[in-house]
């Protein structure tokens, strides 16, 4: 465990507004519930609101300002050191798509009140963990309470998640595009895919990607395709050579100079960042 592990976990009680931790956007991925009032935010440049049992995710480095609370807000917020989350992520895999639904949706909607109840206990077991530092084995147990709490957290998601699934598949152009290229960008970096999917020209999906969010369809698959090689490429039981047949490159080579263009390094340096 790295030295000021006592602030890996940092749990508030908040009334009116949060106190949130010095460069929290930097070295924190961030969890609040809203019990009360509401506080908003713009986030990626769109703004929200989050109200009484509704639940806000940002990573760190998320792009979050204009924050205001109402006068009766109250939450509880859990900021966990964001090395920390991401090396005990549960199964790849399955995150993948989590991950990257949750930098598109920072506002969760809870379904009921055992839902709340979960996510309350869950940041309090995680923290509580996180303060027994006598155990003769507290990284063990604190890396496998981080685990439990993903998992938790995955389980009230999933429901939000399904449901986005069901809108989108019954959506526009645009949702139907969005979704597929969350489900097949791992493997499908062209326009041509997703327009032949749709049953469009790509000239005319990237008009109505352009048209909806500022950003053609080409923008979209690529910005996707970056989130996917930075997670998989945080899994380092994958050589770079799986890697890339992982994301389907014909080679390691074209999968580095792919990587060496959409991060500014070759995905060695990257994982040597990482340490």
């Amino acid at each position: 465990m790295t030295e000021g592990k006592e602030d890996i976990v940092v749990l508030l009680e908040a009334v009116g507004y949060v106190q949130f931790p010095e460069d929290y956007l930097q070295r924190y991925q961030t969890h609040i519930f809203c019990h009360r009032g509401y506080m908003s935010f713009v986030f990626n440049d769109i703004p929200y609101r989050c109200k009484a049992g509704e639940f806000v995710f940002w990573f760190a480095d998320s792009k979050v300002t204009n924050l205001a609370f109402s006068k009766n807000f109250k939450a509880t917020a859990l900021f966990v050191e964001r090395d920390f989350l991401n090396d005990n992520i549960p199964d790849l895999s399955w995150s993948i798509d989590v991950l990257l639904h949750s930098k598109e949706n920072p506002v969760l909607h809870l379904n009921d009140q055992n839902d709340n109840q979960r996510v309350i206990s869950n940041f309090k077991l995680l923290h509580k963990r996180s303060l027994e530092r006598e155990h003769h084995f507290y990284n063990e147990v604190l890396k496998l309470q981080m685990q439990l709490f993903i998992l938790e957290m995955w389980h009230t998601f999933a429901n939000e998640y399904e449901h986005r699934r069901r809108t989108l598949e019954s959506g526009s152009i645009y949702e139907h595009f969005m979704l597929l290229v969350q489900e097949h960008c791992m493997k499908e970096r062209e326009v041509q895919f997703y327009a032949n999917r749709l049953h469009i020209t790509a000239k005319h999906l990237n008009f109505v990607c352009k048209q909806n969010t500022g950003f053609t369809a080409s923008e979209w698959v690529h910005r996707f395709a970056r989130e996917r090689v930075i997670l998989i490429l945080q899994n380092k039981n994958l050589n770079i050579a799986e890697v890339a047949d992982e994301m389907n490159f014909s080679s390691r080579s074209f999968f580095t100079r792919y990587v060496k263009k959409v991060l500014g390094v070759t995905p060695r340096e990257y994982r040597e960042r990482l340490g």
